[in-house]
C-alpha cells in the first residue's frame, strides 16, 4: 500500500471514530443531569461563572507550567528520544519523529500511555480510600495526570510542548476532553480550525486565551458528585479498608482517563496525518 493511500485509509478510520464517538446519544438521565448541573450554575450569575471560569483557568496553566520544569518532564523527553532511536538510531529531538511512520507512533504512545492509566487508576484508589485531603486534592491530581498524558502524546506525534502555541493546544485539548459529550464536537472543530488556522512557524498562539467555558462546569458537578459517593462508600468497610469506595475511585479515575487519552490520541494523530 502506497504512503498516500495509507494516509488516505487512516483518515477515513478517524472520520469513523468521530461520527460512532461524538454522536452518541445521550440518555435521558443524562439529559436530565445536564439541565439541573446548567440550572444550578446559572444562579450564580455571569460574573461569578466569569470568576471560577479565570480561576480554574489559571490553574491549569500554572499545573502545565510547574509540569514542564519539573525533573519528569525532562526525564519523558529524554526517554521519547530513546524509544524512537529503537526505530530509528538518528532521532535527536522530537522534530525529527515527523520523519516516523505513524505506526511506530502509535506503538511508542501506546506503551506511554498504558502506564499513564495505570497511574489514573492507583491515583483513583488511593482517593477512594477516602479522607478530607485526598478528596482535596483528587481534582487537582487527576488534571496533572490527563495534562501530562497529553503531553507525552503530543511529544510522541512530533510537536514541541515548550512552544506557547502548544501549550496552549494541550490546555484547549483538555478542555475538550473533559467536557461532556455533548458539547465535545462542537470544540473539536473549533480546536482544528484553530490549529489550521495558525501558521506552520508561528511559535506563539494567536486565538482566544481563555480555556474553560460555562459547559465545563457540568464536569465540576461531577467531581463533586463522585467524592459525596466516595465519602459514603467509606464506610463499608472490609477486613479494616474501604475496599468498594477505592474500588469505586479507581474505576472512575481510569475511565476517565482512558477518555482523555483516546481523544488525544486521535488528536494528534489527524493533526500529523493532515500536515503530510
Amino acid at each position: 500500500m502506497s504512503q498516500h493511500s495509507n494516509r488516505e485509509k487512516r483518515l477515513d478510520e478517524i472520520k469513523r471514530w468521530e461520527e460512532e464517538y461524538f454522536i452518541q446519544e445521550a440518555s435521558d438521565i443524562a439529559k436530565s443531569y445536564q439541565i439541573w448541573s446548567e440550572r444550578i450554575f446559572n444562579q450564580l450569575g455571569d460574573a461569578r461563572k466569569r470568576k471560577w471560569l479565570s480561576k480554574m483557568d489559571d490553574c491549569l496553566f500554572h499545573l502545565q507550567a510547574w509540569y514542564q520544569d519539573s525533573r519528569s518532564y525532562e526525564d519523558t523527553h529524554r526517554r521519547i528520544i530513546q524509544y524512537a532511536r529503537i526505530f530509528d538510531a538518528s532521532m535527536t529531538t522530537i522534530d525529527d519523529l515527523h520523519q516516523l511512520p505513524i505506526e511506530q507512533l502509535d506503538y511508542l504512545a501506546e506503551q506511554l500511555m498504558a502506564k499513564q492509566r495505570m497511574i489514573a487508576f492507583g491515583q483513583g484508589g488511593l482517593t477512594g480510600m477516602g479522607g478530607a485531603f485526598l478528596l482535596a486534592v483528587d481534582l487537582p491530581a487527576m488534571a496533572l495526570i490527563q495534562l501530562r498524558s497529553l503531553q507525552q502524546l503530543a511529544l510522541v506525534y512530533g510537536y514541541d510542548t515548550r512552544r506557547p502555541a502548544e501549550m496552549m493546544y494541550i490546555l484547549k485539548l483538555f478542555h475538550v476532553a473533559t467536557l461532556p459529550k455533548s458539547y465535545q464536537a462542537a470544540e473539536w472543530d473549533k480546536l482544528f480550525a484553530e490549529v489550521e488556522g495558525q501558521l506552520g512557524d508561528d511559535i506563539f498562539y494567536q486565538g482566544e486565551d481563555s480555556i474553560f467555558q460555562d459547559k465545563w462546569m457540568e464536569q465540576l458537578m461531577k467531581q463533586l458528585a463522585k467524592s459525596f459517593m466516595i465519602t459514603m462508600l467509606r464506610k463499608k468497610v472490609i477486613q479494616g479498608m474501604p475496599l468498594i469506595g477505592m474500588a469505586a475511585g479507581a474505576g472512575l479515575n481510569y475511565r476517565f482517563s482512558q477518555q482523555v487519552i483516546e481523544i488525544g490520541q486521535h488528536f494528534y494523530q489527524k493533526r500529523r496525518l493532515l500536515s503530510v
